[in-house]
């Protein structure tokens, strides 16, 4: 089997296995073990979280002592065996403590299985792309398989599993473990590398225009919270009615469009109409998405709305990091990449878990147990249309293309 291909396959799992908790843990947290918004704003939380610690663990494991297929072996392996745990927990404190544990484990491999993929390939700009889009397959495959197991569960053909999102990607994050023997061989590298060394790149904030971006991106990846978090219980909600087995095979019409927009969309657009065009785009689809979910109805619109994320998420994040590596100067373009993915994925997720679960409990009526009854969608959604809007009106007002930045190496 050609490098690519194995690549292709890693792509596949690794994302296969966040795709199979990620979009319907809110929907079980909150429905079946009686969780409240905050509880659920906190276990999403910790993803975000171990991604800001994850370049202490991972990066420098693989940097400076392992063969970086084992390290990503040992931490899908060890990472599979506390998600088949978490499948039988329904104590909150206790599924926080594990899925804090766990995705100290899963985070690291994020950035692990780009470092392998980027070591193999000979032209990454233009091999990159088709290589990820094996993890979109993976998102969607796996939502399918796990929608198709709650229909025959339904029907009585396959066991009924309280926990079997988390206990599905627990055995794809052991198969990807020992699948992860078998990755092209990537040794640690002999230069010692800095985990710091993203903190060079805050000198360019010191440029108010790409400050303003920054400030963008960091103000719209906490509103990606109430997409990841929230769409799952609004669409099982009586309003929209999606029920609870068809939900991740729903889900999966964003990845489908984010499969399309990033493998067919973006590299036709981008070149033609340019970044500012772009990224106007990827930010105004944001407001779109939300002003259809606070509005509610009719469904199928609804359900037809999460088509945009494939705008909101490749035309915004990914042409972000793109526009990122061509400003930057050379020598930090990297520390670049790093400076954004940390405000975004790590500080932006982060806070944006926590909101977004705060949102919810005030426009959310409580039961004696303290479990959330009925929430006021409308109202919810309100909010990151709100907070879109303006950054839209923000970005369009204040972006330059064309920054001057000059290397350090001048």
């Amino acid at each position: 089997m050609g490098k690519k291909v194995r690549l292709v396959i890693m792509m596949f799992l690794q994302y296969a296995i966040w795709g199979a908790w990620f979009p319907v843990l809110s929907d079980y947290m909150l429905n079946t073990l009686g969780f409240n918004g905050i509880q659920v704003g906190v276990i999403y939380s910790l993803l975000p979280l171990a991604t800001i610690i994850s370049p202490f663990v991972g990066g420098q494991l693989a940097d400076r002592y392992f063969a970086t297929q084992k390290v990503i072996a040992f931490l899908q392996l060890f990472g599979g065996v506390f998600l088949i745990i978490l499948s039988f927990v329904n104590d909150y404190k206790m599924m926080m403590l594990l899925m804090f544990l766990y995705t100290l484990m899963y985070a690291p491999t994020m950035a692990l299985t780009n470092s392998i993929t980027f070591h193999h390939l000979t032209d990454s700009e233009r091999e990159f792309g088709w290589i990820r889009v094996g993890g979109t397959i993976g998102w969607i495959v796996i939502g399918l398989i796990l929608s198709g197991w709650r229909i025959l569960a339904g029907k009585g053909i396959m066991p009924e599993l309280a926990g079997d999102a988390l206990l599905l990607a627990g055995f794809a994050s052991i198969i990807m473990g020992i699948y992860a023997f078998f990755l092209p061989h990537t040794p640690p590298s002999k230069e010692a590398k800095n985990p710091l060394a993203f903190v060079e790149a805050f000198k360019m904030l010191k440029n108010t225009n790409f400050a303003i971006f920054i400030v963008i991106c960091f103000v719209v990846s906490t509103e990606l919270m109430f997409y990841y978090q929230l769409t799952g219980p609004f669409l099982t909600s009586p309003g929209i009615g999606v029920s609870s087995s068809g939900l991740a095979g729903v889900m999966a019409i964003a990845q489908a469009a984010e499969f399309f927009v990033l493998a067919l969309m973006l590299p036709w657009f981008l070149p033609k109409y340019g970044m500012r065009k772009t990224l106007t785009l990827g930010i105004l689809a944001w407001p779109i998405r939300y002003i259809i979910f606070s509005i509610g109805s009719p469904a199928w619109l609804v359900i037809a709305s999460l088509a945009l994320h494939g705008f909101c998420f490749v035309f915004f994040f990914a042409a972000a990091q793109i526009y990122v590596d061509t400003v930057a100067p050379k020598d930090i373009r990297a520390s670049a990449q790093s400076m954004i993915s940390f405000v975004t994925y790590g500080l932006g997720l982060y806070l944006g878990s926590h909101f977004a679960g705060l949102i919810q409990n005030i426009f959310s009526e409580f039961g004696p147990n303290n479990q959330i009854v009925s929430t006021n969608w409308t109202y919810v959604f309100l909010i990151p249309t709100a907070l879109t809007v303006i950054c839209a009106l923000v970005f369009v007002l204040s972006f330059r293309e064309k920054l001057g930045f000059k290397s350090n190496n001048a």
